[in-house]
């Protein structure tokens, strides 16, 4: 099911072309207010692609201490983008459940500097020790399917990558960027509606 919205709020949301999942709707929110609104309600799923990391993998030398394997890790920007949407998000009392991350470094790092509690790394949700070439089919259905289920409590959170966003939802998820959130609010019948899509700088923003 194809389907477009335009939504316009002090550059929060963007254009957008989606193709969800069966049942797949739209819900427009008109400002930010009524996007924080929604968010301190619950029941939506916030699907992230990992904060700003650069493509190369740090030497010995540049790597973080307590990261061993030499992984790609958040750069600058990351940290301060990752600390700066946690630090907005219980500013403005948006309850959070669930989160679930890939076991990549870069990604486990977001959800340290966001301070986002309980974090549980999926290894759907990674990508396979193979940076940009590790994701399966497999793992594009557990997602789509994960995004429709109804969190129990608060907000869902999903730390994941470009590919495996763009696997998964390949009409709007090789536009997402870095550290930038999806909004989805499943129905609890299979079915997702479009919230909408909220970049890492702006939550700071957000009042």
């Amino acid at each position: 099911m194809k389907c477009s919205t335009r939504v316009s709020a002090l550059g929060v949301f963007m254009s957008v072309g989606i193709a969800l999942v069966p049942g797949a709707s739209h819900a427009q929110s008109s400002s930010p207010e009524a996007l924080v609104e929604a968010l301190r309600q619950g029941g939506n799923v916030l699907v992230m692609r990992h904060a700003s990391s650069p493509r190369e993998a740090p030497s010995k030398e540049t790597a973080n201490p307590d990261n061993s394997k030499l992984e790609r890790q958040l750069d600058e920007a990351g940290r301060k983008g990752a600390t700066a949407m946690g630090n907005a998000l219980r500013t403005l009392r948006i309850p959070i459940g669930t989160v679930l991350t890939s076991p990549t470094y870069r990604a486990m790092e977001t959800v340290k500097f966001a301070r986002l509690a309980s974090a549980a790394a999926v290894a759907e949700l990674g990508d396979g020790g193979q940076s940009m070439q590790g994701v399966t089919d497999a793992q594009a259905a557990w997602l789509r399917t994960r995004v429709t289920e109804v969190p129990r409590f608060g907000n869902a959170i999903l730390v994941t990558h470009q590919p495996n966003l763009s696997r998964a939802f390949p009409d709007w998820g090789p536009s997402v960027v870095d550290g930038e959130i999806v909004i989805l609010r499943p129905d609890g019948k299979g079915g997702v509606a479009l919230v909408g899509r909220v970049p890492i700088e702006e939550w700071s923003r957000l009042r």
